[in-house]
């Protein structure tokens, strides 16, 4: 191909589609954020009190999670446009119901459908970039895509109080009409089919749980994905009490969750920079074990902050939080190629139940923990502080399990030269 006619097609695969993906990627966090600022409008409309309103993010995260062990292996077998374009529809008829819900137990139903079809766009975006790309090329991309996508949950709330000066506290659904929209006609225009026909697997209910099945019995795999669980569930704890943290805790108004979004998604964007300029100049494992290091530092520092009369006033409250997001950003996007080159022929499945697993514990720490947590800095960093520690004992667990399996193979090769 002349370098007329390859140039295009490169600009188009190395910088339109990391960004239409990014943004794909980005609607679950928007879901969450977004409405964060109308809580205390719609606490009021709707007669529903603090503890109800926590409903509005758990309720969407618990749906999110249902759903999305299907939305990957359902890729595999439809493709992967199909899936995105038919969950986006469903996610902007159930945007509309949440900004049209007379009371709150409507406004759970729109939640609850949004979270259901949500992950079409969050969770098979993912496989897109490992479908047409290895390597270092592959992980700079998941970095580029991981940055914008860390930028979301500090613009989301942002973006809520904007609408809320706009209008009433339904035009932060209308917003997410808007945002469905937009992606959907992206992923119409702008993304190609990254899947071939030749090799996607069959849509029977049989295969779909064989392939989910298969890729949760390796134990590889559930070191990885709790690993990246734990360590990001850590930061997500704040992310889920947002409205707690900012308002009950630090004593801020509601047009104040930029003070706690941005340094932390600020962080996490700058370690996935980090993570692109690494690609090709040192080894996941090595970037890993880094950011691992980074996230544990700032789980401490958080703790011993807290501990402070310093807990309770910015800057210092989110400083181990910034640590903490760092290094989740310098892991993620390479724990994320790692775990899906263990099954290239089931990328889809391996998307799907690492953010199953990861959505599941944000759920159950939603609605079990982080309401126990209200009126304590020290409370929300201790949670935070064992979430990294029993991530960084996991991915410790896996480098000795995975040094001592390439000494056994070693051992094996060798083996047959030592008897002669």
């Amino acid at each position: 191909m002349s370098s007329s006619g390859s140039a295009p097609a490169s600009w188009r695969l190395m910088v339109v589609v990391p960004a239409v993906l990014a943004f794909l990627s980005m609607i679950g966090p928007f879901s969450i954020d977004t409405p964060f600022p109308a809580f205390a409008q719609m606490g009021a409309d709707l007669g529903a009190s603090a503890a109800e309103l926590q409903l509005v993010v758990s309720v969407y995260l618990g749906c999110f999670a249902l759903m999305s062990v299907l939305h990957g292996p359902i890729s595999d077998a439809l493709g992967r446009r199909p899936v995105m374009l038919a969950s986006l529809t469903v996610y902007v008829v159930a945007s509309v119901g949440c900004a049209v819900a007379p009371t709150l137990g409507w406004l759970l139903v729109g939640r609850a459908v949004q979270g259901l079809s949500a992950g079409g766009a969050t969770i098979v975006s993912r496989t897109v970039i490992r479908d047409l790309f290895t390597g270092a090329t592959a992980q700079r991309l998941m970095s580029r895509v991981a940055v914008i996508f860390g930028i979301a949950p500090a613009i989301g709330p942002v973006l809520g109080g904007a609408m809320l000066r706009l209008g009433e506290w339904p035009a932060v659904f209308c917003f997410q009409v808007g945002l469905g929209i937009a992606l959907a006609v992206a992923v119409l225009t702008l993304l190609p089919e990254s899947l071939p026909v030749e090799r996607r697997s069959a849509l029977r209910v049989r295969a779909v749980l064989a392939s989910l099945r298969d890729v949760a019995r390796v134990a590889a795999f559930q070191r990885l994905a709790w690993a990246t669980a734990l360590i990001f569930g850590a930061q997500f704890l704040y992310i889920g009490g947002a409205s707690i943290f900012v308002v009950d805790i630090l004593g801020q108004g509601e047009l104040d969750y930029w003070k706690l979004f941005v340094p932390m998604i600020g962080a996490m964007s700058f370690g996935s920079w980090l993570c692109g300029r690494a690609a090709g100049r040192m080894t996941a494992r090595r970037l890993t074990s880094i950011g691992c290091a980074v996230a544990l530092l700032g789980g401490v520092v958080g703790v011993v902050v807290a501990a402070t009369p310093a807990g309770t006033r910015l800057p210092w409250a989110v400083v181990g939080l910034g640590l903490l997001a760092l290094g989740n950003g310098m892991t993620y996007p390479t724990l994320q190629l790692v775990m899906l080159d263990l099954f290239l022929d089931r990328l889809g499945a391996v998307a799907s139940l690492s953010m199953f697993l990861s959505l599941a514990l944000n759920a159950v720490a939603a609605t079990a923990l982080t309401p126990h947590l209200g009126g304590s800095a020290l409370a929300f960093a201790a949670a935070a502080g064992v979430g990294v520690v029993a991530g960084q004992l996991l991915w410790l667990w896996h480098c000795v399990l995975e040094d001592r399996d390439c000494a056994v193979r070693r051992a094996a090769a060798g083996s047959p030269a030592e008897l002669s």
